[in-house]
């Protein structure tokens, strides 16, 4: 996948624990809310994170190797799902590659009082959200199905970006 060297953005990283914690020195968090950055901070002391929204990644064409997104996509409008992923190609660095898990089903609904606010989870559908990869510029996309830490099935597409 990637060296101890590379560089990794973790959207959608929240406090860092799940993900971001694991990666190699170097990457970057983002999130939207300033509270899971704060405790972000906390838990990777030695992260840069960023503010921000997936569909305008805060970042630089060509300067990731790697983007993780777990359970992270399906927290914005499903809409607006094939510009995440224009955005997750624009910022990876060719032959770099994607990491995210895959919505199950095809929904749209708000929570409330999740972690104390309102939360939307919103996705087209497995097969939807692999021809966006693809359209995206994704080559290779490939799919497993995996326990999660939390004890949970939880499947993740791997997709190659190799550049225009």
């Amino acid at each position: 996948m990637v060296g101890a060297d590379a560089t990794v953005l973790d959207v959608g990283c929240g406090d860092g624990a799940r993900t971001l914690a694991n990666l190699p020195e170097g990457s970057v968090g983002l999130d939207v809310s300033r509270r899971g950055l704060e405790l972000a901070r906390e838990t990777v002391p030695g992260a840069r994170l960023l503010q921000g929204e997936m569909t305008q990644l805060p970042l630089a064409t060509d300067s990731v190797d790697a983007v993780t997104a777990y359970h992270a996509v399906f927290h914005v409008p499903r809409a607006d799902h094939p510009a995440v992923y224009r955005e997750f190609a624009r910022v990876l660095r060719p032959g770099g590659t994607l990491l995210m898990t895959l919505p199950g089903g095809r929904f749209e609904t708000v929570r409330e009082g999740w972690m104390g606010g309102r939360m939307l989870f919103s996705a087209p559908g497995r097969e939807a959200t692999l021809s966006q990869l693809r359209e995206a510029g994704f080559a290779d996309v490939r799919t497993r199905t995996v326990t999660d830490p939390l004890g949970s099935d939880a499947e993740f597409a791997f997709a190659d970006f190799e550049g225009e």
